[in-house]
Formats: structure tokens, sequence, C-alpha cells
């Protein structure tokens, strides 16, 4: 484990305000206040590879990661190609960042049936170790087949690949059979039921946490944002389980039960101000150094700062958070 002299210092790119072609300074400006890593993420906005790829020219110095790209939504082979062509774009510091993600995600949005996600995530594992060691593989996994697939470009330095991991069963295959983990939607204080179970394998195992970050004093609207974002998330059958395990079960029950009765007004409303408190780092950019501290403390090698633009904008937010050091 690094200790909390070398942590590392993430940021979510690209931030939501501007269009890709704009990024160029939100990345000179993160790396400019101290930020060693840039990752990127994937849901219905950029895919996961195009901002790394203009980031891995605009800051030659940073380390890039996924988090995360669905394990079912490209096939093994295209999925270790653009591993493998990141690899080679930013050679030595790229971090391959694989995950189930969920079915709306999987099922809804891209037409693949949203099976087994255990077993894919580590099949995938096994298949990206292969292909990117170089091996020809041809191969019966429990979730998938390959069939004499080689890479044509095979990394010199292959990537290590971290797991997205919410409860016992997945982190400890981040920490078994991956090189690291990568944590969402939780406190600073959940990481310290989090971070022994991966690290049960290993005291070096690295642990990345997607913080989500709103530098205003303006109270009221960040709360406000703040639960409709909570809302749309924690309704996802995954991230409810991951909650309830986490010890938020009735703090959460009666915005579950609403939700699922249609009210989502009711659920909005059912959210409390110490919900968001406990998930979302927000207020004066000296109170959010300290809240993405705190993770550090708690035992989170990489805190990823994902800007939020309530209650101004985000690069606003970049500049006024200052260095994350």
């Amino acid at each position: 484990m690094t200790d909390s002299g070398a942590t590392r210092h993430g940021l979510t790119i690209p931030l939501v305000s501007r269009p890709l072609f704009e990024q160029r300074e939100v990345v000179e400006t993160a790396v400019g206040l101290g930020y060693t890593d840039l990752w990127s993420s994937e849901t219905a906005e950029a895919d996961a590879f195009t901002p790394l790829a203009m980031a891995a020219t605009w800051a030659p110095e940073a380390r890039l990661g996924t988090a995360i790209v669905p394990v079912y939504t490209r096939g093994p082979a295209l999925l270790a190609m653009s591993f493998a062509a990141m690899a080679q774009a930013a050679p030595g510091r790229f971090v391959a960042g694989i995950g189930a993600s969920s079915p709306a995600i999987v099922d809804a949005w891209n037409a693949t049936p949203f099976e087994r996600p255990w077993h894919r995530v580590r099949d995938t594992i096994r298949f990206l170790r292969a292909a990117m060691g170089g091996e020809k593989v041809s191969e019966e996994y429990e979730t998938f087949a390959v069939k004499g697939f080689r890479l044509g470009y095979v990394p010199e330095q292959p990537p290590p690949i971290y797991v997205a991991a919410l409860r016992e069963g997945m982190l400890r295959l981040a920490g078994r059979e991956g090189d690291g983990a990568i944590l969402n939607w939780l406190s600073a204080e959940d990481v310290r039921k989090v971070a022994p179970i991966v690290r049960e394998f290993g005291p070096d195992k690295e642990l990345v946490a997607r913080i989500f970050v709103a530098p205003s004093e303006d109270v009221d609207e960040v709360r406000a944002q703040a639960k409709r974002y909570i809302a749309a998330y924690m309704n996802v059958p995954a991230y409810a389980a991951y909650q309830e395990w986490l010890g938020r079960g009735e703090a959460m029950r009666e915005m579950w039960d609403r939700w699922g009765e249609g009210d989502r007004k009711g659920a909005l409303a059912a959210i409390s101000d110490e919900l968001v408190d406990e998930l979302v780092v927000h207020g004066t950019p000296e109170s959010c150094r300290a809240g993405i501290q705190a993770y550090v403390d708690a035992g989170v090698t990489t805190p990823v700062v994902m800007l939020m633009p309530w209650g101004g904008t985000d690069l606003e937010g970049l500049r006024a958070l200052g260095s994350p050091g």
C-alpha cells in the first residue's frame, strides 16, 4: 500500500461542462495543479477510451485509467485491442479498469444479456492476462469462448488490471486476480470496511475511489442536485444491495419503497441531508480537500475527484480546489 505521503490524486475526465475538443485546458489545469492521474468513465456520455487517448498527448506525465469499461459491451478481443492500444499510447502509465456495469447499460442500452457478472469479470481478467501477455488464446471460459486470437500489438508493459467492486465477492476477486480495486459511492468511513477485504490478498493492492465533489457553499442547491443523483443510482439493484451491505438499509428504505411505488417526488424527499453529506464531499475548497483526505486516511491509495457542477461550473471548481496534495 502506498503511504499517504505518496498518494496519487486523480481527476475524472472529461468534465461535463464542455465538449471533448475543449478538454485540453481541463487536462493541463489539472496536471498543473498537481493531479497525477486522469480517469475516464463510460455510461452515456463519452466512451472510456477517446478522452484518455487525447489526454495521452496533452499530459505525457499523467497516469491514465478507465474506471470503468464494462466487460460485456465489447467482445473480449476488441477489449484487449483497446487496452493494448492505450498501453502503446501511454507506455507504463495506463491502467485497465474493468467492471460488470449494470443491467441498464449492458442489457437495455447495449442489447447484451447481463448474466453471471462475477464470472464474466473473472473470465475477462484471465483472458486479458493471457492476451496482453502475448499468448495465442484458444480457451473455453465459463461465460465466453475465444478461438485462435493473438494480439497484433503486445504491450511491452502490459497494463495492470483493476476491478470495479462493490460487495465482498467482487472485492475479493479484485484482490485475488486483479491488481487493485475501483470503488464508488461510499463514504470515507466505509473504506475501513472495504479496504481489508481487498488487501487480504496483498497490502500493496491499490484502492482507487471515485469521490463526488462539489466545491460550493450553496448547500441547498448541492443537496437538491445530489439527491436526484443519488436516487438515480441507488435504485439500481446492485447499488441498493451495496448500500444495504454497507449498513444504510434503514436510511434508504423509504426512498426505495417510494421509488418502487412510482412516487419519484416522495423518493427524493425521503433522502436525508445526512445521507448526502456522507456520500458527497461539498462545501468550501478547504472542507472539500479535508473530505477527500479522509478517504486517504481510511485507506484509499488514489482518490479520483468527480467534479459535480452544482453551484458553479466544474472547471471553476477544479481551480477553486487548488493543489490536491
